[in-house]
Order: structure tokens, then sequence, then C-alpha cells
């Protein structure tokens, strides 16, 4: 079993915001020469996630609203870092996502991307992608 750890840093523009990172991931995993094994995606951040879904703007749009109607409001947090939502939404949602790797290739849907969603304020995002696996 090998172990491949990249990381790279993405900047986001918007407090929210949804970006792929598909071709990031796919093109690391294939360059891994890894077969077989698993693929890891972190964030180390308390207001990001990742999801795994369409990349369609109007559903992408949906997803945002959702999030803002479910945790957007008047919460304690907010008279510290007036960012509650973002930590709100982030511990509701996930921060990682791991995929199955077959013949160096990540198995995902088919509509399926590798999406960060931006929650808080444009930033620096770290993302670590994690592969186990045998070549």
């Amino acid at each position: 079993m090998e172990i491949i750890f990249k990381e790279f840093t993405i900047k986001t523009k918007r407090k929210y915001e949804i970006v792929d990172l598909t071709n990031e991931v796919e093109n690391f995993v294939r360059n891994s020469n890894i077969k077989e094994g698993i693929c890891l995606i972190f964030l180390p951040h308390a207001t990001t996630c990742l999801i795994a879904n369409e990349n369609e703007e109007n559903l992408k749009e949906d997803i945002i609203e959702k999030i803002k109607k479910d945790f957007e409001g008047n919460w304690r947090h907010n008279f510290i870092d007036d960012n509650a939502s973002a930590h709100l939404a982030s511990s509701y949602l996930k921060q990682f996502l791991i995929f199955p790797i077959k013949d160096s290739e990540l198995i995902r849907g088919t509509w399926q991307r590798i999406l960060l969603i931006e929650l808080d304020r444009s930033r620096e995002r770290k993302v670590i992608i994690e592969i186990l696996g045998k070549k």
C-alpha cells in the first residue's frame, strides 16, 4: 500500500461560492499511478464544506439559497466574528469526501463533481488530497 499526499490552495471571491475541484483531483489521481484504492479530499477549515453534486448553475444557486434559508440568522457567535451561519452550515455538511479509485480513475456518478462551498467570505482555502492504494 502506498500513501500519496497533495496540498494546494484556492482563493474564493465571495461569501457564498461553489468551486469545482474535480479536474484538479482527477489529474492528481491519474498521475499518482495508484491503480486501486481510495481518495480522500479534505478541507482543514470550519467555514467551508465539500459536496459531490452536479455543477449546474441553477442547482448551485438553489444549494446556496437552501444554505442561506437554513442557516442565516441572528446567532450569538455573530457578536464575535459575524460568521455563525458559515460555522453552522459546515457543521451540518462536511469538510471531506472519499471516492474509490479503480484503474487510476475516481469512481463517481456521471453528474457528480467535487464541489467546494465557500460559506464565509473571500478567503484562501487549503485543499488536501490523500490517496491510499496500490500501484
